[in-house]
């Protein structure tokens, strides 16, 4: 098992952070920019926080620039969460496949984020937290967001898949 990083004053450790997950309304604003175009922006988010994992970000439909958002195939299984649907994402000349998803029915923990979206931050231009610029989680499976006051080591780094 990894040594956890000690949180200094205004951070949270990941490995502080329960399994099973947690739902958490959040009320920072989250902000996602693809190809120059604001993709989504809203204070109206929940963070889903697990041990070893930085949060993901669920964002209301209302606030996400839907008409760039196409509905995939591709389906995978959460066992907290549910059956979660993916979605392309195109602006102008650039697409991304399976870049966001969501889980049109959850469970009951997690019924608020019902429909709500995350996104992987790695191929945007520009995912902010409050203004700051965040780092996607290492690996190419998990969609969580870093920023400085989150410690780990996180989930999805080389190394960590028996985590």
């Amino acid at each position: 098992m990894p040594q956890p990083i000690q949180p200094q004053p205004g951070q949270e450790s990941v490995w502080d952070y329960p399994r099973p997950p947690h739902l958490e309304k959040v009320d920072k604003r989250i902000q996602i920019i693809f190809n120059g175009e604001t993709i989504a922006d809203t204070t109206a988010g929940y963070r889903v926080l697990e041990t070893s994992h930085p949060p993901v970000y669920y964002l209301p439909p209302a606030d996400i620039q839907r008409q760039y958002l196409q509905a995939t195939t591709r389906g995978s299984f959460c066992e907290w969460k549910g059956n979660a649907l993916y979605y392309h994402l195109s602006v102008g000349d650039k697409r991304l496949e399976n870049v966001a998803w969501a889980y049109p029915t959850p469970t009951a923990k997690f019924a608020p984020i019902a429909d709500y979206l995350a996104f992987y931050a790695q191929p945007m231009d520009a995912c902010y937290v409050d203004g700051e610029l965040v780092t996607p989680q290492p690996g190419e499976f998990y969609g969580g967001w870093i920023t400085t006051d989150i410690v780990g080591p996180f989930k999805g780094s080389p190394g960590s898949w028996g985590w």
